[in-house]
């Protein structure tokens, strides 16, 4: 099923959307200061290429180490990144969404612009991984911390 989703993703409209992510990337890798903000974009554009089957995933709740792009810099860069593009990314998948949720046969689309909108506001840190692994990731940082407070 999420094979034929992302088709027709592709069909209608997601190709171009990645490719705008892609080129968006690119530029930011002109600039040492953008590298991680292409890095970001990037990651976007990976998502917007495939979304349904995958999830964005904070690196930190993947892999349970902190690196740069999960620490305070990140953080930073997060913050940067949500007052200069962020919001205005979210609110125009946020619109996008409601308008797929109106057609009615839109709404697995929609569903991908809400879950854009997550990774819109701050994409550092954050990596594109299949469903079953993030369910994995979560589950076991889950177990990890129930095991850290048991008596």
């Amino acid at each position: 099923m999420a094979l034929a989703l992302n088709i027709l993703w592709l069909i209608f409209g997601g190709l171009e959307l990645a490719a705008g992510w892609f080129f968006a990337s690119l530029i930011m890798f002109v600039s040492i200061v953008g590298i991680p903000f292409g890095r970001a974009a990037f990651n976007i554009a990976l998502y917007t290429l495939l979304p349904f089957g995958n999830e964005a995933i904070s690196r930190y709740e993947l892999t349970g180490a902190e690196d740069i792009g999960t620490g305070p810099l990140g953080f930073i860069g997060n913050v940067i990144w949500f007052l200069f593009a962020g919001i205005w990314l979210a609110i125009a998948h946020l619109v996008i969404g409601v308008f797929f949720f109106i057609t009615i046969i839109g709404i697995p689309f929609g569903i991908v612009h809400f879950k854009l909108v997550r990774i819109s506001l701050a994409p550092i840190g954050m990596a594109i991984v299949p469903k079953e692994v993030a369910e994995e990731a979560r589950r076991r940082r889950a177990a990890s911390v129930l095991d850290r407070r048991a008596p």
